[in-house]
């Protein structure tokens, strides 16, 4: 492989950050949970759902300081989501399938890309949740989760970081708790830890990513039994980053902050809108600003 390709495997690491692939809707978390996800439903309730979403970003961080370049990134990103809950020795769990899809554009170039963008199906996702606790006199709620991405969605060797598949593995793990803190009031606190395998074919070397570990937050104002009102806090640290045994300086120490509203227009059918912003970013692209839209059938 050349040194120039070298160059600019080396450079893309503030896109790699963010951009690793549609399936965690290029989201320093690697899957952003919404208020709600986890109050479970009854056994026997399957869920079908759809996510679409806009986020830009016109500037890059290193080590907390922006980066004096012109850089462009937009991504148009959807999800089909399928939830069925269950019943396993007394408790509730919902396995689960993801499919991504999408385009990310990179608008201008950047440290040895060229412009380009990427569309197509991302790396789909399975796993699930297990509640070890459910109340629902309470509405207390502790709920495990392990979900799997699987290699399988378009990618592009040559193109790096800019594509909607990673060519590689990723386990995701959650922890939540749940419960009311007034009778109009209530908070979710997630906690996410993500290992990942290896991308043999980055182009055309190997890139490795250290475990990513952070920590979500939303505080949800119930105007109604079909109204709710959240305030979400996303804070994402580590997963520094490899390429070609050359360590990117890349680890993550970066917020975000969400305001969303969700409705149940039909008791069941509800509509999720929010909007959010990159508070602070060590590391990678920041967001200038991102719109959600989520769609739910209950069947």
């Amino acid at each position: 492989m050349t040194k120039s390709m070298l160059r600019a495997a080396v450079a893309t690491s503030a896109l790699c950050v963010l951009a690793t692939s549609v399936s965690n809707t290029v989201s320093a978390a690697q899957v952003a949970t919404d208020p709600g996800d986890y109050s479970p439903a009854p056994a026997g309730v399957d869920l079908g759902l759809l996510y679409l979403q806009h986020a830009s970003r016109t500037s890059v961080y290193a080590d907390g300081k922006k980066a004096p370049i012109e850089a462009e990134l937009t991504t148009d990103i959807g999800l089909l989501r399928w939830v069925h809950f269950m019943e396993i020795g007394g408790m509730i769990a919902d396995p689960q399938v993801i499919l991504p899809f999408g385009k990310v554009d990179l608008g201008k170039p950047l440290n040895g890309l060229p412009a380009m963008s990427a569309s197509g199906v991302g790396d789909p996702i399975v796993g699930g949740t297990l509640w070890v606790m459910n109340n629902p006199n309470t509405h207390k709620s502790v709920g495990l989760t392990a979900l799997l991405s699987l290699p399988l969605g378009d990618y592009d060797a040559d193109q790096g970081p800019v594509n909607v598949g990673e060519n590689r593995y990723k386990l995701i793990t959650q922890a939540a708790y749940v419960t009311p803190l007034t009778d109009t009031m209530s908070l979710d606190v997630i906690a996410e830890y993500t290992l990942f395998g290896n991308n043999d074919d980055f182009l055309g070397f190997t890139r490795k990513q250290a475990a990513q570990y952070g920590y979500q937050t939303h505080f949800s104002y119930h105007l109604s039994d079909q109204t709710r009102l959240a305030l979400s806090w996303f804070q994402d640290f580590g997963g520094e980053t490899t390429v070609a045994d050359t360590k990117q300086d890349d680890a993550l120490n970066n917020t975000r902050w969400q305001l969303g509203v969700a409705h149940f227009f039909a008791p069941d059918k509800q509509i999720l809108l929010q909007y959010s912003q990159d508070q602070h970013t060590e590391s990678g692209f920041q967001e200038d600003s991102r719109l959600n839209l989520r769609l739910l059938k209950i069947f």
